[in-house]
């Protein structure tokens, strides 16, 4: 990771040492979408997919050899590579 690109997010971070990534949850536990990380189509398609900031997502479960991780949000199950889930910055809830 490029040193500027890790000096912002601890500026962004600041007061919020309780962000994680989507793919850091435990199966079954919940989270408020807080950003995406990224400008590129993967991240656009994760938005187009409705990972936006503000919404609920469930953490559901990790695949059988760790990759896809499935989630729900907005009413749908969702599965997302784990390169993807770690772009989706959350706050855990509860």
């Amino acid at each position: 990771m490029w040193p500027e690109l890790h000096l912002m997010r601890l500026i962004l971070n600041k007061g919020n040492e309780t962000l994680t990534t989507l793919d850091q949850l435990l199966p079954g536990q919940c989270g408020e979408i807080v950003r995406i990380d990224g400008v590129d189509g993967i991240a656009s398609r994760l938005r187009e997919m409705g990972f936006i900031p503000g919404e609920s997502v469930e953490y559901l479960r990790r695949a059988p050899l760790g990759d896809p991780v499935k989630c729900s949000i907005q009413g749908c199950r969702i599965a997302v590579r784990s390169g993807e889930a770690r772009r989706v910055q959350v706050q855990p809830i509860g």
